[in-house]
C-alpha cells in the first residue's frame, strides 16, 4: 500500500513538472525585461520624437505643435490612450500613426502617401515612429478609453473583430489563432487572450515598444503589420483601414488597462 501510495505521489509531481516549467520561464522572461526597463532606448526614441514635434520642418517649415490628436490643437498628454478615434476634419477613424501622417501633410506639407509607402524604420517612416513614441510616453500609466460613439467607430469595431478571427494564407491562420484563448505560448513567451482585456500594459497596451532582437522600435502599425507576415499574408500597409479596424478592436477590448508603452520586448 505504501509502495502504490509513493508511486501515485511520484505520478503527481511528474504531471505538475511541466506546468512548473512554464511558470518558471515565464517568470524568467518577465525578470528579464525587468532588468531591462531600467535601460530602456525607447527613451532616445522618446527624445527625437519631442523634438521632431516642436521642430519647424518639411516644405511649410512648420512645427506639429498645431496637430489635434483628439484632445485639441497641440494637446499630447491623454490622447494616445483613446486612439484610434473619428475625426471629423478627415471624416475617417485614425489611429495615432495615421493621423500623425494627416498632421504632417496639412501643416508641414510633407506627401502622406509617400511616408506610407516608405519601409519601416526608414526616412519619414522612422520619424513617425519616433514621434508615436514620445506620445505615448505622454501618456504613460493611464488607462485606454476608446470612443465607441460615433457610427464609424462601432464599424470599425465589428470589422476588426472579424479580421481577427478571419482565417486564411497558407497555414490557415487567424490573430485568433495565436491569441483567442488563455494558457498559448510561442517558445518562452506567453501569447495575450486579446478577445477582451488582458491587463494592464499587456497587447495593445504595451506598443510601440523596443525590440530587443532587432535592436528597433516599433510601432503598433509595424506590430500588426508584422503579424500578417507571421500568418504568410501580404502586408495590410501602413496606416491602412485594416490595421486601424484592428487596432479598434484591440483598443476597446482594451478598455481600463494602463499603458505602459513605450515598453520593451525580447
Amino acid at each position: 500500500m505504501k509502495r502504490l501510495t509513493a508511486i501515485a505521489a511520484l505520478g503527481g509531481c511528474l504531471l505538475a513538472l511541466p506546468a512548473l516549467a512554464q511558470k518558471t520561464a515565464s517568470q524568467g522572461i518577465d525578470e528579464y525585461r525587468a532588468m531591462l526597463q531600467d535601460g530602456n532606448p525607447a527613451e532616445l526614441f522618446e527624445a527625437k520624437g519631442e523634438d521632431l514635434w516642436k521642430q519647424k520642418r518639411g516644405p511649410k517649415n512648420a512645427s506639429l505643435e498645431k496637430c489635434d490628436l483628439g484632445k485639441g490643437p497641440g494637446v499630447v498628454k491623454g490622447a494616445f490612450v483613446e486612439l484610434p478615434r473619428f475625426f471629423a476634419d478627415t471624416q475617417k477613424v485614425q489611429d495615432l500613426e495615421s493621423r500623425l501622417l494627416t498632421c504632417m501633410a496639412n501643416l508641414q506639407g510633407f506627401n502622406a502617401d509617400d511616408i506610407a509607402k516608405t519601409p519601416f524604420g526608414r526616412g519619414e517612416q522612422n520619424n513617425v515612429t519616433a514621434l508615436a513614441t514620445w506620445i505615448s510616453a505622454e501618456s504613460k500609466g493611464m488607462r485606454f478609453n476608446l470612443s465607441q460613439d460615433h457610427a464609424s467607430e462601432k464599424v470599425f469595431y465589428e470589422v476588426g473583430k472579424r479580421l481577427f478571427f478571419q482565417r486564411g494564407g497558407p497555414h490557415d491562420f487567424s490573430c485568433a489563432s495565436c491569441h483567442g484563448e488563455e494558457g498559448k505560448r510561442i517558445r518562452l513567451q506567453d501569447l495575450p487572450m486579446l478577445t477582451k482585456n488582458p491587463g494592464d500594459g499587456v497587447g495593445f497596451a504595451a506598443w510601440p515598444a523596443y525590440r530587443v532582437s532587432n535592436g528597433q522600435m516599433w510601432g503598433m502599425q509595424q506590430r500588426l503589420n508584422d503579424c500578417y507576415r507571421q500568418q504568410r499574408f501580404p502586408y495590410p500597409g501602413f496606416a491602412s483601414d485594416v490595421t486601424i479596424a484592428l487596432g479598434v478592436y484591440l483598443g476597446v477590448n482594451a478598455k481600463g488597462a494602463a499603458s505602459v508603452a513605450p515598453a520593451i520586448k525580447r
